[in-house]
């Protein structure tokens, strides 16, 4: 008759008797699902940090990051904004552009006017 004991995570003792083949085939299953168990563990950490690193800035949080910069300096059209933030990495094109500056105006955070008959924005 074979004989193995087992100690879990938690500290619980587990003693299994039978024949070899009995014993063997349960401390294989009990390998099995500790690894399970493991692997899991290790997937929903990398998840986790996966979920982190996707947090990215809004468009409208990267045109006030270029506001603090003191890129509206002077007034600036749609197509110079999508070029400096394409220059950080940013790519957004002016259609999508035209709206979040529009937003930031109604929040009073830019002014905006014509100039030659386009909108230039500024402080």
């Amino acid at each position: 008759m074979a004989k193995a004991t087992i100690k879990s995570k938690t500290g619980a003792v587990i003693t299994v008797e039978g024949t070899q083949e009995e014993v063997s085939s349960i401390l294989a299953t009990v390998e099995r699902a500790t690894a399970i168990g493991h692997a899991k563990e290790v997937f929903l950490k990398a998840k986790a940090v996966k979920k982190e690193h996707k947090k990215r800035m809004a468009a409208s949080d990267l045109v006030v990051e270029l506001k603090e910069e003191s890129f509206f300096s002077k007034p600036k059209s749609l197509t110079e904004i999508a070029t400096a933030l394409e220059e950080k990495g940013h790519i957004y094109p002016v259609t999508t552009l035209s709206g979040v500056m529009l937003g930031l105006v109604q929040k009073r955070l830019f002014g905006r006017k014509k100039l030659e008959g386009k909108w230039v924005y500024g402080k």
